[in-house]
């Protein structure tokens, strides 16, 4: 009897763990909703703000574990508190304009790597209701986003540079303050949907997230949370940049709608055209867009920021068909813009067309082509052949932000495997060299600026004020226009130059680049061409350098 129980439990104890739910990860139908989401509102807020310089960057003294410094004094900065009294909040307005903007999601910052608290913690005196204003925000917020229907998301720093025991040899006991204040969040504000973390780059140990991850889970068990916290999670975050084409892990984008990410007066604001086509090229590459907005001072949201997030709204509410609950591909993105798929149903969003080209080439389909629609109006003349694929618009219907053309095939989009289109430009993958590269960081170094992949760049340290970037042909090639995308709208004067010898022949001068400049110029026979960046505001910054060879 004994040897016979003794076999039941060992049999039940080796078949316990496939019944254990994975702590460190949400499974495929908790994530569900969030893929099918999309689209995001972050917001970054605090006392910074009555300051409007940047969100825990901007605080002076000590960073242990990262260096540098801020330029507003620790002992003004710390004391910022005392007189933020935003008494214009109002959480149901903030979530009505996520809503009108066709998010799905909110998260907000509870605490920044300044350390203060947005939530009536009871581990710190500094926080939100010792401040004039008294009021707990993320209680309001949240009970705002579930009256209405959004997913609620918190972002929590674990790096609190104002903190005594931070990155001392008392980090245990600031492991267990960072746990006591995540265990607040988990167990006095409801339903949390999203924990987005920023360890800054820290390890696992650095945050206890051993240990964290799973009481997280346990108190919240729907919950999904990022990869900043020392291990990968459910999902990975690029941050001011477009992800890259994945499919096979979770990503979200987290991006700006100005250029600080806590509000700062006449911050330049992003155009509808650049906000759309990031979260097209975001829901292209199979991802989401986390898009922040910074409020100011009083509690609103600034009025054209809310604006700009309506607008966006308004073309959700046209053609969201083609970005909610959609698979990124089967084309891979490219200079021309995306594609998503549902169903049977293929979105070409054609956002920039080729002026040197009368029609859009795409890779064959394995699937046969049964009609097309154009969306934003007018009609597309498709050809399928074994070849590729070629879709002409007219110009009277070419949108001007989004030309989106439907194809329906006779069977389901997301069973193609991703496309990519051959890329016609001399210089992909090309050898490249640059004057400066920012913090002599290779994922900003030269290369990024010529592997035709919009989700990297070439970047140079702030406060460069000239540059150049190289790029070696391999053999003498003939071509006849430059293709361009500058972010930041930065260089104010730069020419291209070709080898010529020993010397550097300008054969094109210009002032300013953009986001999608095109040059044309009579055809250049070179193998070394260089972008000589003659003057700019700060720091320039190319996405790509293509060229092209004439056509026939």
């Amino acid at each position: 009897m004994l040897n016979t129980l003794m076999s039941v439990v060992l049999l039940f104890a080796a078949a316990a763990p496939s019944d254990t739910p994975d702590l460190f990860r949400a499974t495929e139908a908790q994530m569900q909703w969030w893929r099918e989401a999309r689209f995001g509102l972050f917001i970054h807020w605090g006392p910074v703000s009555i300051a409007g310089t940047e969100i825990g960057w901007s605080r002076g003294g000590e960073r242990r574990g990262t260096g540098g410094t801020g330029a507003i004094p620790v002992e003004v900065y710390d004391n910022l508190y005392k007189e933020f009294n935003p008494v214009k909040f109002d959480a149901a307005e903030w979530v009505a304009i996520a809503k009108s903007a066709g998010m799905k999601y909110l998260v907000f910052t509870s605490r920044h790597h300044d350390g203060f608290s947005m939530f009536d913690t009871q581990l710190s005196d500094y926080k939100i209701t010792a401040t004039p204003f008294k009021r707990d925000v993320v209680k309001e917020l949240g009970e705002a986003c579930r009256a209405a229907g959004l997913k609620f998301g918190l972002y929590h720093s674990q790096p609190d540079w104002r903190h005594p025991d931070y990155r001392t040899e008392r980090h245990g006991r600031f492991i267990e303050f960072l746990h006591g204040q995540v265990r607040e969040l988990c167990t006095r504000y409801g339903a949390v949907d999203v924990l987005w973390f920023d360890g800054l780059g820290g390890s696992a140990a650095d945050w206890g997230s051993e240990e964290m991850i799973p009481m997280i889970r346990r108190l919240q068990p729907g919950i999904i949370i990022n990869n900043r916290a020392g291990l990968p999670c459910d999902h990975d975050t690029p941050e001011q940049r477009i992800g890259r084409f994945q499919r096979d892990r979770p990503w979200e984008s987290c991006i700006t709608i100005c250029r600080q990410w806590a509000w700062k007066p006449d911050d330049t604001l992003k155009s509808l055209e650049e906000c759309l086509h990031t979260l097209v090229r975001c829901a292209g590459g199979d991802g989401n867009l986390l898009l922040n907005v910074g409020p100011m001072p009083t509690g609103e949201i600034e009025a054209r920021q809310a604006a700009r997030l309506k607008e966006i709204g308004a073309w959700l509410a046209a053609y969201g068909v083609s970005i909610y609950g959609t698979l990124g591909g089967p084309f891979m993105p490219g200079p021309w813009g995306a594609s998503t798929c549902k169903g049977n149903d293929v979105y070409v969003h054609i956002l920039r067309w080729d002026p040197a080209a009368d029609v859009l080439t795409l890779p064959p389909l394995p699937r046969k082509i049964l009609r097309s629609t154009v969306l934003t109006g007018g009609a597309a003349k498709v050809t399928q052949a074994p070849s590729g694929i070629t879709i002409a618009v007219e110009a009277r219907d070419r949108d001007p932000i989004d030309t989106l053309v439907v194809l329906t095939l006779d069977g389901p989009a997301a069973d193609i495997a991703p496309l990519a289109t051959p890329s016609e430009s001399l210089a992909a993958g090309k050898k490249a060299r640059a004057s400066n590269v920012y913090m002599r960081n290779p994922a900003y170094g030269p290369d990024k600026a010529v592997d035709d992949d919009d989700a990297t760049r070439w970047a140079t340290d702030a406060g460069v004020k000239d540059a150049w970037l190289e790029v070696d042909l391999g053999t003498p090639k003939t071509f006849d226009r430059a293709a361009i995308r500058e972010e930041y709208d930065r260089v104010t004067s730069f020419e291209l130059r070709a080898k010529q010898g020993d010397a550097w022949v300008a054969f094109f001068k210009g002032k300013r680049i953009g986001r999608h400049g095109v040059f044309r110029f009579p055809p250049v026979t070179a193998q070394a061409v260089r972008l000589q960046i003659l003057a700019a505001h700060d720091g320039p910054t190319i996405w790509e350098f293509q060229l092209f060879a004439p056509k026939e």
